[in-house]
């Protein structure tokens, strides 16, 4: 059994995002990310994880989107839960679009058209304007 004292720390990116974006995190949990599509939602947390210096495995860019945008992946019957069902449609657009490269069974990376929407995206949820 591991002791807590050799347990290496893990950022938590909400906590960086929330002092990025300050008072738009609150916004964003109350659920006004509804009014952005799916595919942006992706775009910027696929880009918050590689900020984070780690690589966006299906699994990650889950469990990203599910602690920034809960509303836009949860269950109807189960909110508690996140629906991966729910990335894998626009995650094939943002492929079909070349905004993404990469597949579930490895890991998603932006190409310079995605970086680009995703920073549109970071820059309007920073400024508190959600559409």
């Amino acid at each position: 059994m591991p002791q807590l004292g050799s347990l290496r720390k893990v950022k938590f990116p909400l906590r960086e995002l929330g002092s990025q974006l300050g008072q738009s995190a609150m916004k964003i949990k109350n659920g006004k990310s509804s009014n952005f599509p799916v595919e942006d939602l992706i775009l910027f947390c696929i880009h918050s994880v590689v900020l984070n210096s780690e690589q966006c495995s299906f699994e990650r860019l889950i469990k990203e989107c599910f602690i920034l945008f809960p509303d836009a992946i949860r269950f109807t019957r189960y909110p508690i839960w996140p629906d991966s069902r729910k990335l894998d449609r626009p995650l094939r657009a943002l492929r079909n679009e070349k905004l993404i490269s990469g597949d579930p069974k490895t890991y998603f990376i932006l190409t310079k058209t995605g970086e680009d929407r995703a920073g549109a995206v970071s820059k309007i949820l920073r400024q508190g304007k959600l559409l």
